[in-house]
């Protein structure tokens, strides 16, 4: 057995606000997975006004409920907020970044993601308009 560190930039695509299902996209960009036995991946988001996390990957109703909560619970009035240059989804998108965060760790075994039959790593796109996202992918493990 031998130990494996790999660590990659991944871009993915441009999408509009929302939560998005964005394993496949993931891991058919992800070189040496398949190497590693039993380990971690390390997923993190290079933006500020985005973020990752891991839920329901079946029903895309799902997605839209947490769009429409986080929408509700950060609402877009820049009365509220200082930092508004960017647009009234600027500061919103900050805040509903820190609260889902920006990095997930996930189990790997034989070569897989270990994740549960309904689980999928979404993209969480807090701006209108976000543009292409990058992430950083560490891999470490035994081969």
């Amino acid at each position: 057995m031998s130990t494996i560190w790999h660590q990659q930039t991944l871009n993915l695509r441009s999408r509009s606000r929302g939560f998005h299902l964005v394993t496949d996209e993931i891991m058919s960009q992800l070189d040496r997975i398949d190497e590693i036995r039993v380990g971690l991946a390390n997923i993190h988001i290079l933006h500020t006004s985005a973020s990752l996390t891991l839920n329901e990957n079946a029903d895309p109703t799902v997605r839209t409920d947490f769009e429409t909560h986080f929408t509700r619970a950060v609402p877009e009035d820049t009365s509220l907020y200082q930092h508004t240059l960017e647009g009234p989804d600027d500061m919103t998108s900050h805040i509903k970044a820190s609260l889902l965060g920006s990095s997930l760790t996930l189990p790997i075994r034989n070569g897989r993601l270990a994740l549960g039959t309904w689980q999928g790593i979404y993209l969480c796109e807090h701006r209108n308009h976000g543009g292409s996202r990058s992430v950083i992918v560490t891999l470490t493990g035994e081969g």
